[in-house]
């Protein structure tokens, strides 16, 4: 017999009994009895107690399945038809995995190192202040994703099989707990691995991963890709190209405009990271005056708030994190946010964001037509490198300060390894960012007492939250004027994190053998 149980556990009885003998206790069953698998865990921490919410499937005096829902069968493709793939990123991972199911070979161009070499360059941009253009937080082995928090949630759920691509982590390497979590995340730590794993299948299965491999320029004769160029001046013919390289590539996305090749201008966000000492997260989240439980992860939140006629909202936040310097070019400063697994770490940090719709509010930069999303992104970017100092330490001010409009006096210690530079955010952010900013930050100190404090950073700034140009694509996943091409991923505009960007790779992956 087998019954679908939700069954509901407080915090002081979390840490009693096991799960298999509550429930047990729950069905007035024997704990020799059943056997139980967990669909699903979360955590209720709404006043005025905290409970654990877990979805179970109960086998009742019979054996639970052992077999896996998903398996993954890789092909032999040393000898098969070449896709090549540009970028591996989750988008290009993904696709060149099935590739391999499909009996197809990926060649892939990554223009960036292995997860091994890259660290050199990490080390380099922390402590050295020296940007590697083709080797950083977003480019290289596994892309953005590698060296990030590895958050798994998605709302792409249309866009294919989640689960699917949560099996094919956990082949690859991640813990089980994934499938389980309400909000899962791997963490920084446990990716390169996973990564370096992915990597290995490809090639064990006769696909091929190339590093250190830019691409420079396309080919096209009569609206067909028939080649492409590498930075070594090296001319590699294609049939089927899936574009995966990020957005961050900007110079994929000045090639294709200087091609004439059909771009949009695409909205985006851009703000600030905002960092808080844990424990005030924790506090406010768990309603608790000391140290959170040791059953309850590190506190996490979600706000939004709408501030003339734009949404300000958190974005990729990070408990137990630290901010990292994510440049991908000298002379510019750009933050982003990542947790290791156990997201132990003193600080909470999350970007706060504001939208910017292309179409109204840019109108300045209209001279720069489908790329004045770029434009603006990185205006913005070389601003927070001057008022900084012309190095990464990154221009900070204490939360109250911002919204009060004063230069800071000192600031709040920090998980920002280059350091931080006390400036006068609230009147060197655009005006449309910054008001909207300190009218969210106000808002959201009403929603989290406790929130609004002066025991918090902002760092600027937060402008790789999505690309701010779209690759158009028709119903094929194809570019609509040049045939082979297929735009993917969150460079092309089509995902938003690991997952959706997975999803997306195997569906352009599908789409460029579908008549080949």
């Amino acid at each position: 017999m087998v019954r679908n149980i939700q069954l509901r556990v407080s915090l002081k009885e979390e840490g009693t009994l096991g799960l298999k003998a509550k429930t047990a206790k729950y069905l007035g069953v024997s704990e020799e009895d059943i056997e139980i698998k967990v669909q699903r865990k979360s955590i209720d921490a709404r006043k005025p107690s905290i409970y654990f919410n877990y979805k179970l499937e109960v086998y009742i005096n019979e054996p639970m399945p052992t077999a896996n829902e998903y398996t993954f069968e890789y092909k032999d493709v040393s000898k098969a038809k070449p896709i090549h793939i540009i970028g591996f990123g989750p988008a290009g991972m993904w696709a060149a995995l099935r590739c391999l199911e499909l009996g197809y070979k990926p060649i892939i161009l990554e223009r960036g190192k292995n997860v091994q070499k890259r660290r050199r360059d990490l080390k380099a941009i922390n402590q050295d202040h020296i940007v590697n253009e083709d080797s950083n937080y977003c480019f290289g082995e596994g892309g953005a994703g590698t060296y990030s928090d590895g958050k798994l949630y998605t709302r792409s759920l249309k866009r294919g099989d989640v689960r699917r691509v949560f099996e094919s982590l956990v082949h690859h390497g991640a813990t089980e707990e994934i499938l389980v979590d309400a909000h899962p995340h791997i963490g920084t730590n446990k990716l390169p691995k996973i990564v370096q794993n992915i990597r290995e299948t490809i090639v064990k299965f006769g696909g091929e991963v190339h590093f250190n491999t830019k691409v420079t320029d396309f080919i096209i004769e009569s609206n067909q890709l028939k080649s492409i160029i590498l930075d070594n001046l090296k001319e590699m013919e294609v049939k089927r190209v899936i574009l995966a390289t990020g957005h961050s590539a900007r110079d994929i996305f000045y090639l294709l405009h200087e091609k004439k090749i059909a771009l949009k201008a695409k909205s985006f966000a851009m703000g600030v990271r905002v960092e808080h000492p844990q424990q005030i997260i924790d506090s406010i989240q768990y309603h608790c005056k000391g140290e959170r439980n040791e059953l309850l992860p590190a506190a996490a939140y979600s706000l939004v708030h709408q501030a003339k006629g734009r949404g300000v909202y958190s974005f990729c936040m990070c408990p137990g994190g630290f901010i990292v310097p994510a440049a991908t070019s000298p002379g510019e400063v750009v933050v982003n946010g990542m947790s290791p697994s156990k997201r132990n770490n003193l600080y909470a940090n999350s970007g706060i964001v504001v939208e910017i719709n292309v179409d109204e509010d840019l109108y300045k930069y209209e001279k720069f037509g489908e790329l004045r999303g770029l434009e603006y992104q990185k205006n913005l970017e070389r601003l927070a490198f001057t008022s900084g100092g012309r190095t990464q330490t990154a221009p900070a001010q204490r939360l109250t300060d911002f919204v009060e409009g004063k230069l800071s006096e000192d600031l709040n210690p920090t998980s920002y390894q280059p350091g931080l530079k006390s400036t006068p955010l609230h009147s060197l952010l655009p005006k449309f960012i910054g008001s909207r900013l300190r009218a969210g930050f106000k808002e959201f100190g009403n929603k989290m007492k406790g929130y609004y404090t002066a025991q918090a950073n902002i760092v600027g700034v937060e402008s790789r939250t999505s690309s701010p140009v779209n690759i158009p694509r028709n119903e094929q996943l194809e570019h609509p004027e040049i045939k082979g091409l297929f735009p993917c991923g969150e460079g092309g505009g089509y995902a938003g994190g690991i997952v959706s960007a997975a999803m997306d790779g195997e569906r352009c992956a599908e789409a460029a053998i579908a008549d080949y």
